[in-house]
């Protein structure tokens, strides 16, 4: 006989009370039982309206008891800082970003009274001027175009769906994620686990491959190029991208349980079913940078000339440019290049890896736009950024530093209804979304969902506009660097594009980039035939120890 589950208790234990309760009344007239009939009634039919009702998954897994946590919740902020959670650096996003993207998944006015929730003199603040003339905008379905020149360029929305694998989230919440993004014509990244009977629901698909080869491996777990022709061609597969890094695990390798690659998930990996399956922390289909565009290219021919592009969170400046020069001498490019921020988030991952490996997203995007500017291929290879990207304003300052487009995962977890539990790597998400328990994650409702997740992004987008709009532009092809002010100290603020530097046009092929230090001191010795550190830092190492 199966085990009851703990969270359905209080339940099933109202269940049993009431009739209990209604039975002693009618023997024994008395307060007693009548106080005990109402209350165990009481809790019985909000149980079991918790049950059918769709709209919330967590109430759906802990009939009951969820009304604790949402009654908690509508207290003010000193009783949910000791009895929800504290806003401290350990909870990835606050409640108040919670509740935007909540509103805006619901359709419900994302308005409110009184002044800002920021501290706008706090060092670090950071806004958008507005314009005494500004403009009106009458479309904000904002695209820009992958893969020009190429048999199946992909126009991409401004907000997409970051890599997240089917076997990190529910079925239910894939469904739900590529059903949004079929509404709402943007783009679904599959993660690197595959493209599962999920994703099929009509929504485009970034194909991401990892070094897994998920889907595309032979039985040693190496690239199979025909198994991978099969799926590239099909038409719901829009582009492909090679993940070299992850933000959150940067040069880190995963391992699935055997007890957890099920049936489907065996059947969408292209591994045995049971058995344990590793994915390196490196690709085995290339070894160098020059191979990595062998690579990129063989990828194309095979999808049908469709836009190939890479993943990856910065790490050694010299890599990044050993790959850029690799692009420059062989004449051949990725379409696209999505940067992992070192703050994006996972299921699970090494504390010390979340907080300390991989450059942030502001750093690491603007070493990639300079390094493609000052290498004349920027207008060439379209640049994504994905890590905490949540509002219309995160969206803006991402392009204003050099972006065309943005992914977001946790925006679109909120909107699928993740209450950041922080319990991903524990197969027991009450909200139904980072689980591959069938009874949790069947229990959120994928046409309700899918419909908050179309909403999310297209409210996302609308505000975008209103703040262009606001500030006097009328596209965000318009967004620059001096659009967007920081506080820098109490006493003094400055726009990015005096607050960072940047590369012109085809500065480093012309040698002219000398005053900006990281160029300095290694694009010229990076090499396009090895990921290795320069001569010069070798130099260097080697003269700290004599």
């Amino acid at each position: 006989m199966p085990r009851l589950p703990h969270r359905f208790l209080i339940y099933a234990l109202a269940l049993l009370g009431s009739p209990l309760c209604l039975i002693g009344l009618a023997l024994a007239p008395g307060w007693g039982w009548a106080l005990g009939a109402l209350i165990f009634t009481t809790l019985a039919a909000m149980g079991t309206r918790d049950i059918f009702q769709r709209h919330h998954t967590v109430s759906r897994n802990y009939p009951v008891i969820a009304h604790l946590r949402y009654l908690l919740e509508s207290f003010g902020p000193e009783i949910r800082q000791y009895f929800i959670q504290r806003d401290t650096e350990e909870v990835p996003f606050s409640r108040e970003q919670r509740s935007l993207v909540y509103r805006r998944a619901k359709g419900t006015l994302d308005k409110q009274p009184f002044g800002s929730l920021e501290d706008m003199q706090a060092p670090g603040y950071e806004w958008m001027n507005p314009s005494l003339a500004p403009a009106t905008i009458g479309d904000d379905d904002f695209r820009v175009t992958v893969g020009v020149g190429r048999a199946r360029p992909h126009d991409v929305s401004v907000l997409n769906i970051s890599a997240m694998s089917f076997g990190a989230l529910s079925p239910n919440a894939i469904s739900a994620l590529n059903d949004g993004a079929r509404r709402g014509g943007f783009y679904h990244d599959t993660g690197e686990g595959g493209i599962s009977p999920y994703h099929r629901r009509g929504g485009d698909l970034v194909w991401e491959i990892g070094s897994g080869y998920f889907g595309c491996r032979d039985t040693e777990g190496r690239f199979d190029a025909g198994r991978f022709a099969e799926q590239a061609t099909d038409d719901a597969v829009k582009m492909i991208e090679i993940k070299l890094s992850q933000g959150a695990k940067p040069g880190h390798g995963g391992i699935l349980p055997g007890a957890k690659v099920t049936a489907e998930i065996a059947a969408t990996r292209g591994v045995p079913e049971g058995q344990s399956v590793v994915s390196p922390a490196a690709h085995s289909a290339f070894s160098t940078p020059r191979e990595l565009i062998g690579f990129i290219c063989q990828l194309r021919e095979l999808s049908g000339d469709k836009p190939v592009g890479i993943k990856l969170a910065i790490g050694h400046p010299w890599e990044w440019f050993a790959l850029v020069k690799a692009m420059h001498e062989e004449g051949e490019h990725p379409d696209f290049v999505v940067v992992d921020g070192g703050q994006g988030g996972t299921g699970a991952a090494p504390l010390e890896f979340i907080n300390r490996l991989g450059m942030p997203l502001t750093d690491a995007l603007l070493l990639v736009h300079n390094t493609l500017v000052g290498a004349g291929l920027r207008e060439r290879v379209r640049v994504a950024a994905s890590a905490k990207v949540i509002s219309a304003f995160d969206v803006a300052r991402t392009l204003a530093l050099g972006a065309d487009w943005c992914n977001s995962a946790r925006g679109f977890m909120f909107s699928l209804g993740c209450i950041q539990a922080r319990s991903c790597h524990t197969d027991r998400c009450p909200s139904g979304v980072a689980t591959q328990n069938a009874r949790r994650g069947s229990r959120l409702d994928v046409p309700l969902k899918a419909e908050r997740v179309q909403h999310f992004q297209a409210s996302t987008r609308e505000a975008l506009a209103e703040m262009l709009g606001a500030a006097g532009l009328t596209h965000p092809t318009q967004l620059g660097p001096e659009h967007i002010i920081r506080r820098v100290s109490r006493h003094e603020v400055r726009s990015f594009d005096t607050l960072f530097d940047f590369v012109a046009p085809d500065a480093l092929i012309q040698g002219d980039a000398a005053r900006h230090p990281i160029f300095a001191d290694f694009w010229e010795s990076a090499s396009a035939d090895s990921w290795s550190a320069p001569a010069s830092l070798l130099t260097r190492r080697e003269s700290k120890l004599v």
